[in-house]
This record gives structure tokens, sequence and C-alpha cells, in this order.
């Protein structure tokens, strides 16, 4: 049997003042990160911040789209949508 794996969609603020999972806006949850959005480094911050979040390793944590976008998707690997969803509900700010 296949390791579970969710897909969540987030829309990022970056350039914040402070970093942090900030609520869930219908089916998005917003997410700030202090990292600019140049160079992929806000990328980088938003896996890292939802690695921490959900408390997983971050070789779990996988950009699918939206690269250039503040609107992503992206993959948890070995984690059901309703632990991801738990969880970033008890990280936010």
């Amino acid at each position: 049997m296949a390791a579970p794996s969710t897909r969540l969609r987030v829309r990022v603020s970056p350039g914040a003042r402070r970093g942090g999972v900030a609520g869930r806006v219908g089916e998005v949850w917003k997410l700030r990160v202090t990292a600019p959005a140049e160079g992929g480094r806000a990328n980088d911050a938003v896996v890292r911040l939802l690695a921490e979040a959900v408390d997983v390793p971050r070789r779990q944590v996988a950009l699918v789209s939206g690269h250039t976008a503040r609107d992503k998707v992206v993959e948890l690997e070995g984690i059901e949508a309703a632990e991801v969803e738990r969880r970033l509900a008890g990280a936010s700010a």
C-alpha cells in the first residue's frame, strides 16, 4: 500500500516582518515568509515553514506548481489531509 500524500493550496506573502501560518481563507492556507521573492528564496522558506508546521522532514515537502506566483500547490508525502489540516490549524497565529 502506498504512503498517503496530500496536496495543499497556499497563498504566500513573501518579505513579511514575521513568518508563519496566517490562517485559512476558503480552500487556501495563507503563509507569511520573511524571505524575499527572488532567486527562489521565498519558495525555500515555504517548504521549510510547512515542514516545521506539519512536523515532517523537508524531503517530504515539495512545491508542485506556482514557482513564480503567490498561489502555489505543495505536496506533503507520508501524511493524510486531515492530519495536515489539524496541524496547520494548531500552528496558525
